[in-house]
């Protein structure tokens, strides 16, 4: 017996012929349809696939609303800045000519004054002219000291002729009298009081002062001061006159022989006159 009688065989059991045959069918089967399958799918098909279409949202927004709004909006803020800027140039073009009529209205202005002035020192200059040709046609009033009471015999008693007077100044009268006449030949500049120019009140005040009298320095209140006396009967120191008393627009100062003292005008300045050179409205006599 051998050794090995009783180890079991290892080969693999046979199978028989039917187990093989089926199982061999169905590998063909299986085999055959994955072959068709491979050919429909490497062949195209004859019907066309379907596309797809994506639709798109629709803007339920007014666009064209919005565009016309913007537009407008910008339209009107142009127009106004243009609005501003003529608004803008009309106002400096008004300042600008504001500005240049006003420096000719001056210009006029001024021009008219130094005519206004140029004419009131030529109509002054031709009145005094004119004074002065009056007085040199006419018989200076003289002072006398007396008038004869016979022919060739003096009269004993003393008579005042008009605008005379009988003795000359002493005293207080004499000291303003004197300074007034040292004063003629300087200038005549209105509301002047000395020492180098004077206006007709100025002077009178000036000279009083020479007597210790403190007079009033308007021309009005000076008219009014003292008492009034006749053109007749002026003695040197007394105040003359022009215009009303009271309201009187010029002074000066009688000085005796018929003539005054006076500040008269910017052109003749502080002059000695007679009084046929401007007869005075009226006199008062302070001293």
């Amino acid at each position: 017996m051998s050794l090995t009688a009783h180890i079991p065989s290892h080969r693999k059991p046979r199978r028989s012929a039917s187990k093989l045959a089926v199982r061999a069918g169905v590998a063909g089967g299986v085999l055959s349809t994955l072959a068709m399958a491979g050919t429909a799918s490497a062949t195209p098909s004859a019907e066309p696939a379907h596309e797809t279409t994506l639709e798109m949202p629709v803007l339920s927004l007014d666009l064209s609303a919005e565009v016309s709004s913007s537009v407008a909006k910008a339209a009107e803020n142009t127009r106004a800045a243009a609005v501003d800027g003529e608004l803008n140039a009309l106002e400096e073009t008004a300042r600008t000519g504001a500005a240049a009529e006003a420096k000719q209205l001056k210009a006029d202005a001024q021009q008219k004054a130094d005519a206004e002035a140029k004419a009131k020192q030529e109509a002054d200059r031709k009145a005094e002219a004119e004074r002065a040709g009056r007085s040199t046609a006419r018989t200076p009033i003289q002072s006398n000291s007396g008038s004869s009471g016979s022919k060739g015999t003096p009269s004993t008693g003393s008579q005042q002729g008009k605008g005379t007077v009988t003795a000359p100044a002493t005293g207080s009268a004499a000291a303003i009298v004197n300074f007034a006449r040292a004063q003629v030949g300087k200038a005549y500049v209105l509301g002047g009081t000395g020492p180098s120019s004077f206006d007709c009140s100025g002077l009178v005040q000036a000279a009083y002062r020479q007597a210790g009298i403190n007079l009033p320095r308007m021309s009005q209140a000076q008219s009014s001061a003292g008492t009034s006396v006749s053109l007749n009967a002026l003695q040197p120191g007394d105040i003359l006159y022009w215009g009303s008393k009271g309201s009187a627009y010029h002074v000066a100062v009688y000085v005796g022989g018929g003539k005054f003292v006076g500040a008269q005008n910017p052109s003749t300045g502080i002059v000695e006159r007679s009084l046929s050179y401007d007869k005075p409205t009226g006199a008062v006599r302070v001293l």
